[in-house]
């Protein structure tokens, strides 16, 4: 009643009973079958090999490692060059694989790619995502070409990660003595605009100001000294006049003894030695200097005394006269002290005229310091940046120097070959069991579905649940099978009769009594 009716695991075991050697006889064919096809299938070996990856024998806190990239990328970017046509045509016409399968070259190669597996080896440490290595493997018909394919390929993979390392770490190298170049050449170029800025700029420069105050200060001090001083030359000068014209009145007039004419004379060249010394001490000291006051002293006192003396002038003060071959001792000393006194006044005034000019330069250099400040920041910020760069990539391209001697030494992180590829036994596939259990499952499947199909059609009453999924009528009785075949037939040719005729809703009972 598979179909008809809703049913209960006693159906199925009841089905199962009766109809068990539909799923048995496929059970047992079918893994029979499967194990026949393993002797037709052709048997493949695989060559397995362990690769180990080794870290770099010198700490990195030592020398840093160039190469930076995850293992992982670099062992699927390696994968992908060895398994190309270039790597793989060489080896499979060294070893003639697949040559009596009737492939193109092509064809032998996508296969060849097919049979190679890679397989990472994941950490198990906690928290670690590490590569520590990877298998390789390879399929052939013949054990010892699959170990031997599988050595070249380990030893792609070995060689293959040696060169790769060291010409990163020598391009590496070559990109840093490129950048190193340009940087030492903008390095010198900024330099040389420093260089020039502070030529330019001598005295201007940040850093120079509490000194250039200094001088502006020592320089008013010299420049107030300097005035102070001209003035007293000129004071000096105009008393030296007013004598010189009183000597040249007295000297056609002086009618004293010799004795007493020669007090005056004596006094004037006392006076021009006070004179001069004061001349030299004003010039070292200052007017509160002791020495100074005592000379001031002096040649007050010596002017009153010579100021005592009578005499008629008949010269004007500002106008000295002219020298005469005449002129008295006296005279002629006091016209060198005049031309003396001219020459120092001239020269005090060129003095002064210095420090002024010294004066106007300092006070130009204090007022333009803030505006060269700003500019001298601007370019001595570029110089350190370029300076910093350089220092920078000359220390990496220090690194990545000991980094490519590292790998040329082979000290780097390496490949290392842990187990040689093996001489496999028996062969990878077919797999037997595998088969066999394919077959069986097929089996048991293909037998389910005739069983089900076979109950889903089968229309036959056996139970009162059949009648009431027929009839949806309740069951008075029910009479035992009597071993009697021919006696089920008509019984049952009866029930589907009384079963249509109940569909048509007719009364069986009324039909037979007529």
């Amino acid at each position: 009643m598979l179909g008809h009716r809703a049913l209960t695991l006693q159906d199925y075991s009841t089905i199962l009973k009766r109809r068990w050697w539909i799923i048995a006889i496929p059970a047992i064919i079918f893994p029979l079958i499967g194990f026949a096809i393993t002797f037709l299938v052709q048997p493949e070996y695989m060559s397995q090999t362990l690769v180990l990856v080794e870290q770099q024998k010198v700490p990195e806190s030592y020398v840093k490692a160039v190469v930076t990239e995850d293992l992982s990328g670099r062992l699927a970017s390696m994968k992908e060059q060895i398994l190309s046509r270039s790597r793989l045509q060489p080896i499979i016409e060294r070893f003639n694989l697949f040559a009596n399968s009737g492939l193109s070259m092509d064809d032998r190669i996508d296969r060849t790619r097919k049979n190679i597996g890679i397989a990472p080896i994941q950490s198990e440490i906690a928290r670690t995502n590490g590569l520590p290595g990877f298998f390789i493997s390879f399929k052939a018909n013949d054990p010892r070409t699959a170990q031997l394919v599988c050595g070249e390929i380990q030893s792609l993979f070995v060689s293959e990660n040696l060169s790769d390392r060291a010409a990163s770490a020598a391009g590496t190298t070559d990109f840093l003595k490129g950048q190193l170049a340009d940087a030492k050449a903008k390095l010198d170029e900024q330099d040389a605009k420093l260089r020039k800025f502070q030529q330019a700029y001598v005295g201007k420069l940040p850093g120079a100001e509490s000194s250039n105050i200094n001088m502006l200060t020592t320089l008013n001090t010299q420049l107030d000294a300097a005035t102070q001083a001209l003035a007293r030359m000129e004071q000096d000068k105009s008393y030296a006049e007013s004598i010189l014209q009183l000597q040249i009145q007295n000297q056609g007039t002086q009618t004293a003894p010799e004795r007493g004419g020669s007090a005056p004379q004596g006094q004037q060249a006392e006076l021009q030695q006070l004179l001069a010394q004061e001349a030299d001490l004003t010039s070292r000291y200052t007017d509160d200097y002791p020495d100074v006051l005592s000379v001031k002293r002096k040649i007050k006192e010596l002017r009153q005394k010579i100021a005592e003396t009578p005499s008629t002038p008949t010269t004007t003060a500002s106008t000295p006269p002219a020298a005469k071959a005449t002129d008295s001792l006296g005279v002629q000393q006091l016209r060198a002290q005049l031309r003396a006194m001219d020459q120092g006044i001239a020269q005090k005034k060129r003095d002064q005229a210095a420090i002024q000019g010294q004066l106007h330069l300092y006070q130009e250099r204090v007022a333009s310091s803030p505006e060269v400040e700003e500019e001298y920041k601007a370019i001595t910020r570029d110089n350190q940046t370029a300076q910093t760069f350089y220092d920078d990539l000359l220390n990496k391209i220090q690194t990545a120097k000991m980094a490519t001697d590292l790998e040329k030494r082979q000290q780097g992180e390496q490949f290392r070959v842990m187990d040689e590829p093996n001489l496999p036994e028996s062969p990878s596939s077919p797999k037997r069991p595998v088969y066999i259990a394919g077959g069986l499952a097929a089996g048991l499947l293909l037998g389910l579905l005739i069983v089900g199909t076979l109950e889903y059609l089968d229309t036959a009453v056996r139970s009162e649940r059949d009648i009431w999924a027929f009839t949806q009528l309740p069951t008075l009785g029910v009479i035992a099978f009597n071993g009697e075949p021919q006696l089920v037939k008509s019984r049952r040719r009866w029930f589907r009769r009384r079963s249509a005729d109940l569909t048509a809703g007719t009364n069986p009972l009324m039909n037979a009594g007529g």
